[in-house]
């Protein structure tokens, strides 16, 4: 089930689900406005491989900022933090979507991480993305998307009991950190 304006005042109110800071005013009816934090990072261009399994690859040839505001050139992807910081119980999920009004600028928000399990503590690494031919200024503290909440059963194990939570308590644009994974031998071999 999704939450609507007074669940989620209800659930914030009682220290449910924990919005740090918190303006009452950016509840909507489903969901709640999140604004977009001052940290960026982006990729550098250039022609060298990003191996997912390998940290130096995905942590080269990075730039960051702290800033009020940025640019986002056409064709450009970034991370950025929201400004919010979020907890979730055992029993709520969020899905991050883009507001509409953004979205006409040609700014998407997230490619395909927008799922945040129960449990999960931190600021939201956007993955933002200009798909518009022209440039767009983004500003820090500006409503740049919303959360969907929903309620579950209770997980038996929510992201803040996983040993391999990678991304609990970020306070950060955060990069990938899919080099923590072990690498598996291809589908139908076996290692000798």
């Amino acid at each position: 089930m999704i939450l609507v304006d007074w669940q989620l005042r209800d659930r914030i109110g009682r220290g449910s689900i924990k919005i740090d800071p918190y303006d009452p005013t950016l509840v909507q009816p489903n969901s709640l406005d999140i604004r977009l934090g001052n940290h960026f990072v982006w990729y550098k261009g250039g022609t060298d491989v990003i191996d997912p399994y390998n940290q130096e690859t995905v942590t080269s040839q990075v730039e960051e900022a702290h800033a009020e505001s940025f640019v986002l050139q056409p064709g450009q992807f970034v991370l950025a933090e929201t400004l919010e910081c979020i907890g979730l119980p055992d029993n709520i999920v969020a899905t991050i979507e883009g507001k509409s009004s953004i979205a006409r600028l040609g700014v998407t928000l997230h490619q395909t991480g927008g799922w945040i399990d129960a449990g999960f503590r931190g600021t939201i690494t956007l993955e933002m993305a200009n798909v518009n031919s022209r440039p767009v200024k983004v500003y820090a503290g500006m409503p740049i998307g919303q959360l969907v909440f929903y309620t579950t059963e209770r997980a038996e194990f929510p992201y803040f009991k996983k040993a391999d939570a990678k991304y609990l308590d970020q306070r950060q644009a955060t990069l990938s950190r899919y080099h923590e994974n072990k690498k598996k031998g291809k589908p139908g071999t076996t290692k000798q």
